[in-house]
């Protein structure tokens, strides 16, 4: 396993380049995020020559709908969601400038051909975490789809947030190496 990594946000393609899928990484700086609403929202803006509501140049984005915030709290419970459930939308998005995506579970083969494309990574976030998680975000504020309420988007300024490196921008995927070493052990 790599030695965890610091990563300063927002994302520079050098950056990308350097995370390597199995390398634990810490977060600091601003992440988006958005499910799938909030991605068919952007992809019919892009349809119709509509400029987005949020720059993804650079961007992470992290699939997940917070709970709502408790009296003195930040943030609610911010856990991933399935990142397959945006695949039909994300190599579109990662043409906008979209470095990096955080979620839970593989990505289709579409999707990580578009990431060798665009050099974009995609992040694991520890799923079952939520109210952990969102002990790591230090300020949220919803920025666009306000109607969408927990799916809106959301600005999220992150401090110390927990990731893995699922799928570098090489196509490496962790989750894929990880299953061959489980049959290749159990023969």
């Amino acid at each position: 396993m790599e030695t965890e990594q610091r990563v300063n946000l927002p994302l520079t393609p050098q950056k990308v380049r350097e995370l390597k899928a199995g390398t634990p990484v810490r977060l600091f700086g601003e992440i988006l995020t958005a499910r799938d609403a909030a991605h068919q929202k952007m992809i019919q803006a892009l349809s119709r020559g509509e400029q987005l509501p949020v720059t993804l140049k650079n961007a992470l984005i992290y699939y997940t709908g917070p709970c709502p915030a408790r009296e003195g709290e930040v943030i609610g419970a911010a856990g991933p969601t399935t990142s397959s459930r945006m695949d039909t939308y994300t190599p579109r998005l990662l043409a906008e400038g979209l470095l990096g995506m955080m979620g839970k579970g593989d990505r289709s083969d579409t999707v990580i051909e578009a990431m060798k494309k665009y050099g974009a990574v995609y992040l694991a976030a520890p799923g079952g975490a939520g109210a952990l998680l969102a002990g790591k975000i230090t300020r949220a504020k919803a920025v666009a789809y306000h109607e969408l309420g927990p799916e809106a988007i959301f600005r999220l300024e992150v401090a110390d947030f927990p990731a893995m490196v699922a799928i570098d921008v090489f196509g490496n995927n962790l989750y894929r190496v990880e299953r061959e070493k489980y049959a290749r052990s159990n023969e």
